[in-house]
Order: C-alpha cells, then sequence, then structure tokens
C-alpha cells in the first residue's frame, strides 16, 4: 500500500515473510481474523477457515447492531435535547412577557408554582432569584461599593504590614478569615470550570463579594461554603445584585444558624429533618440509626452549600430555583430526595461506606431521577408540615422537655 501511495519500494526487513495479497483489506484488527498464517506456520484448514469467516461475521454484525444502537440513542438524546431547549424558549417567553412584570400577583399562583418546579431559564433565573430572596437588609450597590472599599483597605493593611493587629484593631483570626481563607477557598470553587482561580475571569469577583461580606458581617465573618453559594450567584447576577442576594440569602434563618455555627438551632433542624426522614423512609432511617450515623454527618456540607458542591452545577441551580421557591424547608427535602434516590444502595452500605458516598455523591445524577424522588417525599407528620414540626421542636427543647418530646422521639 505504501509503495502504490508514493511510488517508492523498499526491501522487506529479512527473514520475514511479505503479506500476500487478499481479495478484502482489513478495516481493524478484528478483520485480521480472516488472513492467512505466515509461510513459516501451518496453513489453515478449511473447516478452521471457515470458521474463522463465521466468527468475523458475527463479530461484524454485532458491531453493525451496536452502531445502530448508538445512533438510536445518540438520536433520542438529541430529541430530548431540542425538546427541552423548546420548552425553556417557550417558558422564558411567559417568564418575561407576563409573569415578571406582575410578579406580586402571579408569583404564588398555581400555575408560576408550576412552572417554577419544572426549573427557571437561565436568561431569567438571576432576576427570579433576587426577587424571590429580596433585599430585607436594603443593601444598595452604593453600599456594596463602601464596604469593598473597606475590605480592600483592610487587604492592603495586611500585606503592608505584618503585625498582629492593622490600625483597627482587627484580630488575627479576622486577617486569616478576610485573606488566607478566602484565597484558599477561592481556588478550591468549581475547580472544573477554571473559571474562579487565579487569572480567571470571576476570580477577582469572587474574592470581592467575599471580602467586602465579611466586613459587612464582621459577627458572621467569612465561613467555608460560603464561596460556593456567592461563585453561584455571579454566574445569574451582576456583581452588585449577587453581593446584594448573598447578603440576604445568608440572612435566612436557616443559613444564619449554620454559618454562625448555632448548635442548638442546628440540632433543631436536624431533629425536624429526622421526624420527615422516619415519616417517608423508616427502613432506612432505623439503618442509619443502627449505625449512630447522624443528619450532621452528611447534611451540614448540604446546607453549607446549598448542594452547589454536592450536586452538578446545573442540577444544583435547579435546586436553588425551588429553594427560592419553598425556602429552607425543600433543603431538607431535597436532603430527603438524595435518600431516596439512593436507598437501595445505602441499605447495603456500613457507616464508613455511607459517609463517604454521601459526602461525594455520583456524578450521573440526573434531574429527572432526582426530582421525582424530591416529589414522592410527604413534608407531613400527622397533619403537621414542617413549619409546625420545626416549632414544636423549638418549643419541646426551649421547655426542657427532651426525653418526653415526641418530635424528637
Amino acid at each position: 500500500e505504501y509503495e502504490a501511495r508514493t511510488g517508492r519500494t523498499c526491501k522487506p526487513p529479512p527473514q520475514s515473510s511479505r503479506r500476500k495479497n487478499f481479495e478484502f483489506e482489513p478495516l481493524s484488527t478484528t478483520a485480521l481474523i480472516l488472513e492467512d498464517r505466515p509461510s513459516n506456520l501451518p496453513a489453515k484448514s478449511v473447516e478452521e477457515a471457515l470458521r474463522h469467516r463465521q466468527e468475523y461475521d458475527e463479530m461484524v454484525a454485532e458491531a453493525k447492531k451496536r452502531e445502530i444502537k448508538d445512533a438510536y440513542k445518540r438520536k433520542k438524546i438529541m430529541k430530548e435535547r431540542f425538546k427541552q431547549e423548546e420548552n425553556i424558549a417557550s417558558a422564558m417567553v411567559i417568564w418575561i412577557n407576563e409573569i415578571l412584570p406582575n410578579w406580586e400577583i402571579m408569583r404564588s399562583t398555581r400555575r408560576v408554582r408550576e412552572l417554577w418546579w419544572q426549573g427557571l431559564p437561565p436568561s431569567v433565573r438571576g432576576k427570579v432569584w433576587s426577587l424571590a430572596v429580596g433585599n430585607e437588609l436594603n443593601i444598595t450597590p452604593e453600599l456594596y461599593e463602601i464596604f469593598l472599599s473597606r475590605a480592600k483597605e483592610r487587604w492592603k493593611s495586611f500585606s503592608e504590614t505584618n503585625s498582629e493587629n492593622d490600625a483597627e484593631g482587627v484580630s488575627v483570626a479576622d486577617r486569616e478569615a478576610s485573606l488566607e481563607l478566602i484565597k484558599l477557598d477561592i481556588s478550591r470553587t468549581f475547580p472544573s470550570l477554571y473559571i474562579f482561580q487565579k487569572g480567571g475571569p470571576y476570580h477577582d469577583v469572587l474574592h470581592s463579594i467575599l471580602g467586602a461580606y465579611t466586613c459587612y458581617r464582621p459577627d458572621v465573618g467569612y465561613v467555608q461554603g460560603m464561596s460556593f453559594i456567592a461563585a453561584v450567584l455571579i454566574l445569574n447576577l451582576e456583581e452588585a445584585d449577587a453581593f446584594i442576594a448573598f447578603a440576604n440569602l445568608l440572612n435566612k434563618p436557616c443559613q444564619l444558624a449554620f454559618f454562625r455555627v448555632d448548635h442548638n438551632m442546628m440540632l433543631k433542624y436536624f431533629a425536624t429533618f429526622e421526624v420527615f426522614f422516619e415519616e417517608n423512609l423508616s427502613k432506612l432511617f432505623l439503618h442509619f440509626k443502627s449505625y449512630s450515623l447522624t443528619p450532621d454527618i452528611y447534611l451540614i456540607d448540604w446546607i453549607f452549600t446549598l448542594y452547589s458542591k454536592s450536586l452538578p452545577l446545573d442540577l444544583a441551580c435547579r435546586v436553588w430555583d425551588v429553594f427560592c421557591r419553598d425556602g429552607e424547608e425543600f433543603l431538607f427535602r431535597t436532603g430527603l430526595g438524595i435518600l431516596r434516590l439512593y436507598e437501595d444502595i445505602l441499605l447495603q452500605m456500613d457507616f464508613i461506606h455511607i459517609a463517604q458516598f454521601l459526602t461525594k455523591l455520583p456524578e450521573d445524577i440526573t434531574s429527572e431521577k432526582l426530582f421525582s424522588c424530591i416529589a414522592a417525599i410527604q413534608m407531613q407528620n400527622s397533619t403537621k408540615k414542617w413549619t409546625q414540626v420545626f416549632a414544636s421542636v423549638m418549643k419541646d427543647i426551649k421547655e426542657g422537655d427532651k426525653n418526653n418530646s415526641p418530635a424528637l422521639k
């Protein structure tokens, strides 16, 4: 073949037999089964040659089957993708033309809630999140700039001086929180995207929002996990709007309890979660109990990052969509949905393997399967809803009646 293409001739290596002419040209190693043996080996018998021909035909037929199957699968995926894009496009028109201009009137209607559940179109996602989260803190873009300037001054002061306290008397812990920990966490935020790491387009924006928040809420400071929440907001909002949503989101009771590491409040959330865990997944609940595997082992990371670290980014954004609609209850409902999705697998595992599995969920998790499991979770216990059960837990703990509390039991 080489000689025919180039017009050149070359000597064969010594002590080697030249390949015989064949009626076919092997397209892969699969076709080598049809070739004659080298001259220094016994030739194939007729039966063996026929058997090899049959085996080759079977392999080719199997390869064609796989090819047809793969082509059908690709066609199906493309069809679903086109359908999804059409749904997103039509939903976007409804959100832009009908819902957003009449937000207060339409946000709680059944039609909007159903459309919301299906996931927000990316083009309106940031706007809807901002409206749903609200701005109870009355933060303005100007206020963001003020705290950003303050953060930059502190960073400059820290870099110029090596003293334990700067001019404002900031502690070493504050300095580490605003500098070292933020810097370290930014590099670990969605590393596969390469956009938040040093030199990436959103590195400085993420650094600015986290630094400004540290100055805005020194009582909370910077806590690991915040970078993921801020990063998701940056991907969907302009810088100042992302900061406003970030600060208001972290001011919600559940987020405030976790980021302040308020152990008493966190235990109340865990106790309430376990009520619904036992109600919905009693078998798995008892399995976890047998290993003394408590919710804090897996829930803390999920709640801290609002699932943005644990789930694929597009799926996490869909969880955020409904979280903005339903509030903190949906975070715990999502947790139960994940447990329901992998219930059969988790029932076969021991403490260590369960903890490892829930810390790093499978990457092939899909929104259809997860949301199907979330929809099957009933957030009602003996006619009591999440808020009522949580209120009962609060009351029982406040009264000190921990042992006889039906909610805690």
